[in-house]
């Protein structure tokens, strides 16, 4: 279908592609990785036409239609939600917004005299529109958009007065109304709660059309993809398997060029030792000169590309008392919306809570009343003896100085640490080589994360308040993340989307009511896994 052949592309000095070949088929849904900067970016870009290859060929048939979904969204506003949805919904989209049109011309005295052309022209749009499925259109948009975690009072309000994460959900449901014979999607879990993530999982699943898609969520990728293309070194290497294949599958490549080069380097240095002792010797002339014509031919095995995971051996918090926090009987309200009615709860030293509900059940609002960010309207939080909280949520990233580099910025706050320790620091959170003198203000969301995860966890508090620590986390820092914490000796409450992380840390599990306050929250003393083969849902009001 599409095809990538002997493709080379480089921006200035850096080489992105070095005659790199690829295939989407018909139908595949495949996963797109390499570190940041690799160049999948490019490659989707290459698909839809906005940028060319230097050299080599992108051969895109002509009839095939596209939906690509990226990370920058357009300015959104003039229209409802769901107009907004359905307007970029490929052809469909088109002609629901010509008809409108058409109805106000119709109804337009000005254009009295255009009313045989305009009738003419209605009826020619409405009848592909028909032919099209146009009228299940506005049940299919709303549809989509409750299954991104809209409620009908946004659906029909004004698109301009969403936030960018929402404009973002808008921008999907867009891409996935248009039906599109190829889906390009780049992050499209990011911005999205559980419950999203997993309606949108399901939707994929359906879709006929093949799908190329990037995505820092193992367990997401994990079950859509049948085949993983990697971009490595200006190279496209493909496996035909799911996430978890592609890394034992990979694993087992390196060991082998391991030993194939290993191998090689014994032979080369036994023929190097034949040259060397007879280069002088006339009755072996021919044989040396035969023999390094040999080896002139021989195509060089390479060592495998080392992929830098660095280990940071984080220090142990300071033992709190057993009790950390008692919440008794909190109240809170946003206007006519009760949050929390009487809500108690106790977390003691070690536990592990991981916090679930639905979008509005209050869950951020719970961790910012714990940290203190928030006052209840009613009861108390009290916190334990001995308790040095660390709270992280998207504000953490505030406080960052933006004229400071990397490497100042953790300098300033452990000014009694070397150097080496500090570069360590930020290697372990993938700030590796240059990347540390870069300045702050420069960062992307997910790099500013990554550097406020590192400046809380370098002297651990005992108490760990996390609200999302893995939005916009790449999967190896993500999975760095998860291995630290396991071994952490602290207490933690967080709330996470992401899957892999809540089956590696939680041991308890709250889950919170409706958004009226009138389901009594529910408390799982045991672990995420074992909270989903008790209860048949990943999330609340998401069956299995």
């Amino acid at each position: 279908m599409i095809s990538f052949s002997n493709i080379s592309k480089q921006y200035g000095k850096q080489l992105v592609f070095v005659e790199a070949s690829f295939q989407l088929n018909p139908g595949e849904k495949v996963g797109l990785i390499g570190p940041n900067g690799s160049g999948k970016t490019t490659l989707f870009r290459m698909v839809v036409g906005e940028e060319s290859p230097d050299d080599g060929t992108v051969s895109v048939p002509k009839k095939i239609t596209i939906g690509y979904f990226r990370q920058d969204v357009e300015e959104m506003s003039g229209r409802s939600v769901l107009d907004e949805a359905i307007a970029g919904s490929g052809r469909l989209g088109d002609l629901h917004h010509e008809l409108e049109a058409l109805q106000h011309a119709m109804g337009d005295p000005e254009r009295a005299d255009e009313m045989d052309k305009i009738l003419e022209r209605f009826g020619e749009v409405q009848e592909e529109y028909d032919h099209l499925g146009g009228y299940g259109l506005e049940a299919q948009a709303r549809e989509v958009l409750h299954g991104l975690g809209f409620k009908d009072d946004q659906i029909d309000g004004d698109v301009g007065a969403l936030s960018g994460g929402w404009k973002m959900r808008v921008a999907l449901a867009r891409v996935l109304l248009g039906k599109p014979d190829v889906l390009l999607m780049d992050e499209p879990t990011n911005h999205l709660d559980i419950e999203s993530i997993i309606w949108l999982e399901q939707f994929l699943k359906s879709h006929q059309g093949s799908l190329l898609m990037t995505s820092h969520d193992r367990e997401f990728m994990n079950r859509l993809v049948g085949k993983i293309a990697e971009i490595d070194a200006g190279e496209i290497n493909v496996y035909s398997g799911n996430y978890d294949f592609y890394e034992r599958e990979r694993n087992i490549r390196e060991a082998n060029q391991q030993a194939a080069f290993a191998r090689q380097q014994a032979m080369l240095a036994k023929e190097q030792r034949f040259i060397e002792r007879f280069k002088t010797h006339a009755a072996k002339a021919a044989q040396v000169q035969s023999r390094i014509k040999a080896l002139d031919k021989i195509e060089k095995i390479e060592l495998p590309k080392k992929r830098e995971v660095v280990k940071f051996d984080f220090k142990v918090p300071p033992r709190s008392g057993d009790m950390v926090a008692t919440i008794e009987g909190l109240h809170k309200s946003y206007g006519p919306r009760t949050i929390y009615k009487g809500f108690n709860m106790t977390i003691r030293r070690g536990e592990r809570w991981a916090v679930m509900g639905r979008n509005g059940a209050g869950k951020t609002t719970l961790l910012k009343m714990i940290a203190g960010a928030t006052a209840p309207d009613a009861g108390e939080v009290k916190l334990g003896a001995s308790l040095v909280m660390g709270y992280f949520a998207q504000q953490s990233l505030d406080v960052l100085n933006a004229d400071l580099t990397i490497i100042d910025q953790l300098q300033k706050d452990f000014p009694s640490e070397s150097l080496g320790v500090m570069r360590k620091l930020a290697g372990a959170f993938q700030f590796s080589g240059d990347d540390v003198e870069k300045k702050i203000r420069s960062l992307s969301g997910g790099e500013k994360s990554r550097l406020a995860m590192a400046r809380m966890l370098f002297n651990p508090p005992n108490f760990l308040v996390l609200d999302e620590p893995t939005n916009h986390l790449d999967l190896a820092t993500k999975e760095m993340l998860v291995d630290a914490l396991k071994d952490y000796e602290g207490t933690m409450i967080f709330v996470s989307h992401d899957r892999t992380f809540l089956r590696g840390l939680a041991s308890r599990v709250l889950e919170l009511g409706g958004e009226t306050g009138d389901q009594e929250p529910k408390f799982y003393l045991g672990s995420y896994t074992e909270y989903v083969q008790a209860l048949g849902h990943e999330a609340p009001g998401i069956y299995a």
